[in-house]
């Protein structure tokens, strides 16, 4: 999923059994956030293993042993048929981030960012407005082993709110206390933090 977010593939090659994340939670993963097509390799050819990868967002499926022409032939018809991507950047409130150009922007001022800060950027916008609970932010972020690792997530998100705050005076990331994070992209100024 870290590698995932920080290079948007325009398709994804996975296997059933991995370590740390399975193949089917990876599909589940990508497909919450992208259209991005997943063909799934495996050793397994059980009608079950098949259909669980498809109804978790895989597109095809591949029984191993395969030749790597029947593999590529695939790979084309997936990528003919996958929606092109015209347009990298997210314009949502006092914010304007191309992550394609890792460059981000909030009321008209550039954002100096660490590539971790501005991952956590990215994938904060994307789901501007919803929680996103700890465990999907570290999993996005630092890989699936990081998710008994919350530390990395509070130091990192402080960091960045520290930064968007300087800049605008205002509140862009709220703490849903045990949950996660939530990102409101037109932020909240002191006033309406009390009020709320």
């Amino acid at each position: 999923m870290r590698l995932f977010s920080e290079w948007l593939p325009d398709l994804v090659i996975t296997d059933l059994m991995m370590p740390g994340l399975s193949g089917v939670d990876l599909c589940r993963a990508i497909r919450s956030t992208s259209s991005t097509p997943i063909l799934v390799l495996s050793v397994r050819d059980h009608e079950r293993s098949k259909i669980e990868a498809l109804d978790s967002g895989a597109d095809d499926y591949v029984t191993k042993p395969f030749s790597i022409q029947e593999l590529l032939a695939r790979v084309r018809a997936h990528l003919r048929r996958a929606p092109e991507r015209t347009e990298s950047a997210i314009s949502a409130g006092d914010f304007v981030i191309d992550a394609a150009a890792h460059s981000a922007q909030v009321m008209g001022k550039a954002l100096h960012l660490t590539p971790k800060e501005f991952e956590l950027l990215v994938h904060l916008a994307r789901h501007a407005g919803k929680v996103i609970t700890h465990r999907a932010l570290l999993t996005s972020v630092w890989g699936a082993q990081s998710v008994h690792q919350p530390e990395y997530l509070r130091v990192f998100v402080g960091q960045l709110r520290k930064k968007l705050e300087g800049e605008t005076g205002k509140q862009y990331i709220q703490t849903e206390p045990w949950i996660g994070y939530r990102f409101v992209p037109e932020g909240l100024s002191a006033s309406d933090e009390q009020g709320s």
